[in-house]
């Protein structure tokens, strides 16, 4: 870098005072500030362009690296999956080969995974969660009837 002390300047502006002329030194002057303003923002623009590019380089490489992490994953889990049908199917061949009655019918299938009545109830109600039964005032806990006497006859009493 060129190194300008308070002299040199001072120098630079005396020369240049006797070469340009009193009267268009200022206007000299705001041209050459306008040219050095100008050549400071392109060479800002310059790095900027530079490390958007580099940034895109990086973001390329990046995205790169990270498809073929995501299809060395897809790979390993897709072996993993035909791994598991291949045990699953033997599995099921084994099963065939020793279960030796007849499939279940349909009917008989979907019977039995239906509750039907009184325990299809509890078993809805029960699936409430307790924070919901306590803010809507339900039940949480089961009462026998000779509880329920007993509460009620105790609280009648007092």
């Amino acid at each position: 870098m060129i190194d300008l002390g308070v002299s040199k300047l001072a120098l630079i502006a005396v020369v240049a005072l006797v070469v340009v002329g009193p009267e268009r030194l200022p206007k000299i002057a705001r041209m050459a500030g306008n040219l050095f303003g100008r050549a400071q923002r392109y060479m800002a623009d310059v790095k900027s362009e530079v490390s958007r590019q580099m940034d895109v380089e990086e973001f390329k490489k990046l995205r790169e690296e990270s498809t073929s992490a995501l299809k060395d994953v897809e790979n390993s889990i897709q072996s993993t999956v035909q791994e598991a049908k291949a045990n699953l199917s033997d599995q099921a061949d084994i099963f065939e080969h020793s279960y030796t009655r007849a499939p279940l019918d349909e009917k008989e299938v979907l019977g039995k995974s239906i509750r039907q009545g009184r325990k299809s109830w509890g078993v809805r109600r029960a699936a409430r969660p307790v924070w919901f039964k306590r803010s809507t005032g339900m039940r949480t806990q089961v009462q026998s009837g000779a509880a329920r006497m007993k509460r009620f006859h105790h609280s009648a009493n007092k």
